[in-house]
């Protein structure tokens, strides 16, 4: 499988599963919440809330909800979570990077580290493998939404560096400090997209064997699972076969 394949598939893991929901629907409030907590309570105003709801949309969370978790932070009754991100290497050397919100840092650090060691893989310092990803922006948009070419003119017009269309989907790139002028402008000629969130996309991947790769899976699965993580990213290539029996 495609490392950019697999990277999509990674980031899209936690969302699969209905048994899931209503953890993932906590992950999305709790990203909203602190987006407004941090800005202004307005998305149009507030470029990681506006990111913050429109993943929240594309998971179909009510817009009660949405709201609720708006006013919390306005109301200024909102739990204080702080910002983390781990990093570490998994099983077959496969660094990865775990973003976490949490209201324990102790509790948090913990449990991610245990989440590591038990899957044969160790939590290390920040930054020992942040290096082997871009940090980018991410606007995604469903293929029908315009054509290839269409898309590709558009987000370059809009100061976009990557543009990649698949069957099903455009993914359009650009670095965080042109993310929101880019994601506008695109919003503007093709209506809101069903995804805009600051990401972690491996330079490069690394192939992993179906017994290494079965261990990092439930490593990436175990971390989601987690209350306090939000997003994990890993570098690494796995067979197809591997990932139907994992996601059967």
């Amino acid at each position: 499988m495609a490392g950019h394949s697999q990277f999509k598939n990674i980031m899209h893991r936690k969302g699969r599963q209905d048994a899931a929901k209503s953890k993932l629907f906590g992950k999305l409030a709790r990203e909203i919440t602190v987006s407004a907590k941090l800005g202004l309570p307005d998305p149009a105003m507030n470029p990681r809330l506006r990111a913050a709801v429109i993943a929240a949309r594309a998971e179909n969370m009510s817009k009660d909800s949405i709201e609720r978790a708006i006013k919390k932070a306005a109301g200024g009754d909102a739990e204080s979570y702080e910002e983390i991100r781990y990093e570490g290497y998994g099983p077959g050397g496969v660094a990865v990077i775990v973003e976490v919100l949490t209201d324990n840092r102790t509790r948090a650090a913990g449990e991610v580290r245990a989440a590591f060691t038990k899957s044969g893989g160790n939590l290390a310092e920040t930054g020992a493998v942040a290096f082997m990803f871009d940090h980018l922006g991410v606007i995604e948009y469903d293929a029908g939404a315009a054509s290839a070419d269409a898309m590709f003119e558009a987000a370059l017009e809009a100061g976009a560096d990557d543009v990649v269309s698949s069957a099903g989907t455009h993914e359009i790139y650009a670095k965080p400090d042109h993310f929101r002028a880019v994601a506008k402008a695109l919003e503007q000629k093709f209506g809101e997209p069903r995804k805009a969130a600051l990401v972690w996309r491996p330079q490069n991947t690394v192939a992993v064997d179906d017994v290494q790769g079965e261990k990092l899976l439930k490593l990436i699965e175990n971390l989601n699972e987690h209350d306090d993580v939000q997003n994990v990213y890993a570098n690494f290539e796995v067979s197809d076969a591997l990932m139907e029996k994992m996601s059967a």
